[in-house]
């Protein structure tokens, strides 16, 4: 009974949590058709993948806002209120940077070096994962906190660990991608613009582990 009555208390900030969650999930697949879109060189609908992520940024803003700015002060949760802004705040930054990318690419119209053009679409290949799994994680955790069963708790470590995996992944193939850009390209605008963007599109996945790592410490017993 006193786990209905605290449901009936939390159910909308999570709630509102998944509906950004799927924002990000959707980024996700816009990101990675628009890199490719761009790498390919032909293909002329990266302007319009571009807009469609900042559209989708944009509502997933609105909702953000809407948690932040509806929330009573006095409203009962079962995790810490720090610790569950803390976990919006990182799964926004997500949002962000794939935006970022996605417009830092688009200042090099031409494309890029094809030695690098593959290497890149591996990155992006290794960091889309870690985002996708973030709106299966919050839907996890929606259930583990409505009645906190232990074999919940069980899948949610058990994705939470999938997601540091491949960001630990994404951020090895990072620094391997980096050093290459730093031995094979010679113009040093080139090496410039090509560092800044493998270093953003690796902090997506930086922001995707840092929300499982939030969301790991709220469902600690």
């Amino acid at each position: 009974m006193r786990t209905t009555f605290m449901y009936l208390f939390y159910k909308s900030p999570f709630e509102n949590l998944k509906r950004h969650a799927d924002k990000v999930s959707e980024c996700a697949r816009m990101f990675s058709k628009a890199v490719d879109c761009h790498l390919d060189k032909k293909c002329e609908e990266f302007d319009n993948l571009t807009d469609e992520v900042a559209r989708l940024e944009s509502e997933a803003d609105a909702i953000k806002r809407n948690i932040r700015g509806h929330m009573p002060r006095g409203i009962l949760m079962p995790v810490d209120k720090f610790q569950f802004f803390m976990y919006l705040r990182e799964q926004d930054k997500v949002l962000d940077s794939v935006e970022e990318s996605l417009y830092w690419l688009s200042y090099r119209p031409q494309g890029v070096e094809d030695e690098i053009g593959e290497d890149l679409e591996f990155l992006v290949s290794k960091v889309v994962p870690t985002i996708e799994k973030l709106s299966p994680l919050v839907d996890m955790a929606m259930r583990f906190f409505k009645g906190r069963y232990k074999e919940e708790r069980v899948r949610i470590k058990s994705l939470i660990r999938d997601i540091r995996q491949q960001e630990h992944e994404a951020d090895h193939l990072e620094r391997e991608l980096i050093h290459k850009i730093f031995t094979t390209i010679k113009d040093p605008l080139q090496v410039f613009f090509l560092v800044r963007l493998v270093e953003t599109i690796g902090s997506i996945a930086d922001h995707a582990q840092n929300a499982s790592d939030m969301m790991r410490a709220m469902i600690a017993e």
